[in-house]
């Protein structure tokens, strides 16, 4: 039986400083990964460091990085791969656009929405690849959304860019190497700083309550409750293992049964 763990590997959690990327650093941590944590907010990284070292990383290293910057992020993730080794996994987690129908939306909203989700990641992806194919082993899980199956009224920029995601992941499943592997997670309603700010964003424009918003949005899921960050990080972290091995190119809804759709 293959075990549930990540030791000698080096994994990549962008987005680590708060809600599910930070809830799979933590899960990644604790199956022994080496985890280099990229997010925006330096605090909030130098506060992540030592809680990842305690759930058992064998390092555990903040990078204070902007996607929206690629052309430092290439160089700096050249730099990080010189010094610290190859990368064995990847987790492409990163904010959503703001909220609002699609056919509002500027060009700007779209280019950075796609540039941040979708071009970071390709990035990310030329420089990681050749140590994966030296070691023969590689994961690349994109935290997404179930809008890839059943687009999400209100958030038209979000639903745009996350099927670009799945099509580019989808895509990539074709043509990376055996033994590399890429899927998408579907998270659905979790509690995170995200989903309060959607709730917030929605009772205010309806001149209702948030509570009464969150009623009404967890009346469809048979669950009954919001997930938990964790959640959806386990199966990131068992995508992220051997035992996943011949798991490739999927999206796995993590929703409580949200989703209609087969």
């Amino acid at each position: 039986m293959l075990a549930l763990e990540l030791s000698g590997r080096h994994a990549l959690v962008c987005g680590a400083s708060q809600g599910i990327g930070r809830a799979v650093a933590l899960e990644l941590a604790g199956l022994g990964a080496e985890v280099t944590a990229l997010a925006r907010s330096e605090t909030a990284l130098a506060a992540l460091v030592p809680r990842l070292l305690e759930a058992g990383a064998p390092a555990a290293r903040a990078w204070v990085a902007d996607l929206d910057d690629r052309a430092s992020l290439g160089s700096a993730l050249e730099g990080r791969l010189a010094d610290h080794g190859p990368i064995h996994i990847v987790v492409n987690n990163t904010g959503g656009p703001a909220a609002g129908p699609l056919v509002e939306a500027t060009d700007d909203d779209v280019l950075q929405a796609i540039g941040r989700h979708v071009l970071a990641a390709q990035l990310i992806l030329t420089r990681v690849l050749p140590g994966m194919r030296q070691a023969g082993f590689g994961r690349f899980v994109q935290v997404v959304s179930t809008s890839v199956r059943e687009p999400i009224d209100g958030l038209g920029v979000s639903n745009l860019t996350r099927a670009a995601v799945a099509g580019w992941a989808k895509t990539l499943s074709r043509e990376l190497p055996p033994g590399i592997t890429i899927n998408n997670v579907l998270p659905g309603l979790t509690d995170t700083e995200r989903l309060a700010e959607l709730m917030r964003d929605r009772a205010a424009k309806a001149g209702h309550a948030v509570e009464d918003v969150q009623h009404a949005w967890l009346e469809r899921v048979p669950e009954g409750r919001l997930a938990d960050p964790a959640e959806v990080a386990r199966v990131i972290a068992f995508l992220a293992t051997e035992a996943a091995s011949y798991v490739r190119g999927t999206s796995i809804p993590v929703d409580g049964g949200l989703m209609r759709s087969i």
